[in-house]
């Protein structure tokens, strides 16, 4: 689903020259058509360069400069498993409804699940990197995003992440400045907070210096932004950027908010049909015109709206620049949050290194994301097998709030004990 879009990222927006690319792909079938369609893509880009796909892990981290992670283990079965045992309820309570409310992709119980399942999945690439490519820049879409990068700091990889963008979304950026019948370009936001957490702090013209912010905190106080976001304005005077159902999943149970009963885990079948049909149209037609190329476009206009690889050459190269939406290591970027906060804000790169801007945001909402931000951080390492931290996590998640926490740390103990096949970390609590 993202190598159409990380090639031209990389070859046309990059100028990356004779680039070499290695792909891990288990599937031989997957593997020819990724070759075909690459070889099309390197042909136009007139670059030079090579493409290869390979089953074999250690084959294909073997002296890299960055490794792409876009792994996520949390498959849909898994997850309706899970949500099964959630809806079950307390079996001594037959009026108890459950835990229905805690089936969340990425935050509350379920959440904490996919983060042991993920971080097991980011453990075993760590080990791998550590004997191929210890100094490589890890570039990390790996849901929970937060979570997973956390992991990779705590092996000692250098790791920048990138999850649903906040510019994007029913509140998203690009929307909010079409309300204010301006064009995204000219904005000048400042966006900051937690991976799927982020908030608007700033909104100003870059030419006049005209403040948008006060006339879309009056569209959310008059409810035209939802009622979530109503609230939390209410709550952290901030507002709420993106999918805001992202931020809901951070929180105790909202009552204008209901988890998505069958939230979508990578490409649907149909999709990866769709996809697979394109990238053998490019294979065989070639990118340049006709067929191929509206293949292309087609592939392009399917991709989620990041660009990991133009951030990852800026690092490699030692470039100067900014980059929207980046997750990183907190380290003053907002001094009320730990240093050691996985933070989602614009990054700012000076010769390929981050430049702390300082940011502060309200101090309502400087509570709020330092006790999301502790439950991340405990989650993570849990993943990495800490008992200690799973039983705190469980303690202090704000997304618990009004449950029964006993209760809440025996269901996260039946749950582990349902997935012991692919948590090693975990087996001697089954």
């Amino acid at each position: 689903m993202l190598l159409p879009a990380l090639l031209t990222d990389l070859l046309f927006a990059g100028k990356e020259k004779n680039a070499e690319i290695l792909v891990e792909e288990r599937n031989p079938a997957m593997a020819e058509v990724l070759q075909g369609y690459s070889e099309a893509i390197l042909r136009k880009a007139g670059l030079g360069g090579s493409l290869r796909a390979t089953g074999d892990r250690a084959e294909a981290l073997r002296g890299a400069d960055c490794v792409l992670y876009a792994g996520d283990p949390q498959a849909a079965s898994r997850f309706f498993q899970d949500r099964s045992a959630l809806e079950s309820g307390n079996e001594e309570d037959t009026e108890d409804p459950g835990l229905t409310d805690q089936a969340r992709v990425n935050g509350g119980l379920e959440g904490l699940m996919h983060t042991l399942r993920a971080g097991q999945a980011v453990l075993d690439l760590c080990e791998a990197m550590a004997e191929s490519c210890p100094e490589a820049l890890v570039i990390n879409l790996g849901q929970p995003v937060a979570r997973t990068t956390r992991i990779f700091l705590d092996r000692g990889f250098k790791c920048l992440g990138m999850g649903r963008t906040p510019w994007k979304g029913a509140n998203g950026l690009d929307t909010l400045a079409k309300r204010l019948q301006g064009k995204p370009e000219r904005m000048a936001p400042v966006i900051a907070g937690l991976p799927g957490f982020s908030f608007l702090l700033e909104m100003k013209d870059r030419d006049s210096g005209m403040d948008y912010l006060p006339r879309l905190k009056k569209a959310a106080k008059a409810g035209e932004l939802g009622q979530l976001t109503r609230r939390w304005l209410g709550w952290w005077d901030a507002l709420a950027v993106g999918d805001v159902t992202d931020h809901a999943e951070f929180l105790p149970a909202q009552p204008d908010y209901i988890p998505e009963e069958r939230p979508e885990f990578g490409e649907t079948v149909e999709r990866r049909k769709e996809r697979i049909l394109y990238m053998n149209t490019v294979r065989e037609q070639g990118a340049e015109a006709g067929e191929g190329a509206m293949a292309q476009l087609l592939l392009l206009s399917k991709a989620p709206p990041i660009r990991p690889m133009r951030l990852a050459l800026a690092v490699l190269r030692k470039e100067d620049g900014e980059y929207p939406a980046v997750a990183h290591e907190n380290r003053g970027e907002m001094p009320q949050l730990p240093g050691a906060a996985v933070v989602e804000t614009s990054l700012r790169l000076r010769a390929g290194e981050i430049q702390p801007q300082g940011i502060q945001a309200p101090p309502a909402l400087a509570e709020i994301l330092t006790e999301v931000d502790a439950v991340n951080r405990l989650a993570a390492r849990a993943a990495q097998g800490d008992r200690e931290a799973l039983r705190e996590a469980l303690e202090t998640d704000p997304a618990l709030d009004g449950l029964d926490r006993l209760y809440c740390q025996e269901v996260a103990t039946a749950l582990i004990r349902m997935h012991e096949d692919v948590l090693p970390l975990w087996r001697d609590e089954a």
